[in-house]
Formats: structure tokens, C-alpha cells, sequence
């Protein structure tokens, strides 16, 4: 297959993010024709590969780790939350090294090219409170409150990692009412009396740093 013909599809797609399955029904060629197209023009430093049958544009300035999300689940949803939407929503200001991420599915590790993705499992009925970033982006993120109180359910159900902050800012327009509302509807009873408990202890700290400020 000529360097320009897969090249010529990858245009047409219009995003820095393209599949091998996508340039195979596009391109209407054999999957192992495209595979060896993608892979010369890796060979040129024009594409690179992100993780098995996902490419992306070399320097493409829309590229980013959570761009690539939905990629990774094809099948099932899953949105950013966890320490990694609080950091977003400006709640923690430490870079987390991995992109936590709420899923149905098993938790795991994914590790691609341009980022590592930390997958954690909560309960369907729980899977809910999330929307695309900023309202139009291309992946979604849990609210403020939501990820907070994601946070403190996967505490309760596996110990301590997402149970204690870095140094945490509340803005004005973060809703400890909405996020106690979130973490009533924990479905697992004990845990969702835990998550009430740290959420309390949480809103009781910044009001006493309210009071000094």
C-alpha cells in the first residue's frame, strides 16, 4: 500500500487518534496491508503506536493522555476520576503520575506510549455522575463531587490510597451537599456510611480553614 493512500485516510478521519480496525474498513484493505502501512510511516516518525492497534499523529498539538480513553475502551465506558479529576477540577494541585479512571470492568493497569492509565472497578449502580470534560471534550470526567466521593468508596472497599489528599482547595462552587447526596447512594450500606463519615471530616476542615482565612 503506497505511504500516501493510508495517509490519505488517516486525513480523512480528522483527529489525531486513528485505530488499525478503522483504516481497515475505511481503506477497504486487508488488516495485515494496513498494519505494514502504519508501521513505514512510524518507521518516517510520522505516527507513532500508542497501545495494541491505536495510533496517534507525531506532534500533533490536540494529542493528549486522556484524549486516548476512549480508545482504550472500545466496548464499556469509562470516565477520569479519582485523584486525577480532582486535579483537573483544580481540587488537588499535585500532578497525579497515573490518569485514574472509574470502569464496570476489572481494575488493571494499562500502559501506553504517551501515558499510564489506572482502571478501578466500581459497582454499576454507581457508575453514574460523570460527563465530557469542559462539556465538549473527547473523554469523560466525574464532577467535583463525584470524584471525591469515588474516592472515598474505593477507600472504604481497598484501604487507604484514595482515602488521604494531598493539600485539597475547595472553590466556592464545590457542593459538600451534593457530594454527601453522592455518597448516599453508595449502593453497599456500610460502605457508603464510611464515605459519609470521611466526607463530614473533610467539610469540617475546610470550614475551620475558611474561618482563618
Amino acid at each position: 500500500m503506497p505511504r500516501q493512500s493510508i495517509l490519505s485516510y488517516i486525513n480523512q478521519l480528522h483527529r489525531p487518534i486513528f485505530t488499525t480496525h478503522e483504516l481497515t474498513v475505511l481503506s477497504g484493505k486487508s488488516q495485515s496491508n494496513v498494519v505494514q502501512a502504519l508501521n513505514f510511516l512510524e518507521k518516517q516518525g510520522l505516527i507513532f503506536k500508542i497501545y495494541r492497534g491505536i495510533w496517534a499523529e507525531a506532534g500533533n498539538e490536540r494529542l493528549s493522555p486522556n484524549t486516548v480513553i476512549p480508545y482504550l475502551f472500545p466496548r464499556q465506558r469509562a470516565y477520569v476520576s479519582f485523584i486525577s479529576a480532582l486535579h483537573l477540577h483544580g481540587i488537588i494541585e499535585q500532578i497525579p503520575q497515573e490518569i485514574t479512571l472509574a470502569s464496570t470492568g476489572h481494575t488493571r493497569v494499562i500502559r501506553t506510549r504517551i501515558g499510564t492509565f489506572s482502571v478501578h472497578r466500581i459497582a454499576p449502580l454507581f457508575f453514574d455522575g460523570f460527563d465530557w470534560y469542559e462539556g465538549k471534550g473527547s473523554f469523560f470526567i466525574a464532577g467535583p463531587e463525584k470524584a471525591l466521593v469515588d474516592s472515598l468508596y474505593l477507600s472504604a472497599c481497598k484501604g487507604k490510597r484514595f482515602g488521604y489528599f494531598p493539600e485539597l482547595y475547595f472553590p466556592k462552587s464545590f457542593s459538600f451537599k451534593k457530594a454527601k447526596a453522592w455518597a448516599q447512594k453508595i449502593p453497599n450500606s456500610k460502605i457508603s456510611s464510611c464515605a459519609q463519615k470521611r466526607l463530614m471530616e473533610l467539610f469540617k476542615v475546610n470550614r475551620a480553614c475558611h474561618r482563618h482565612i
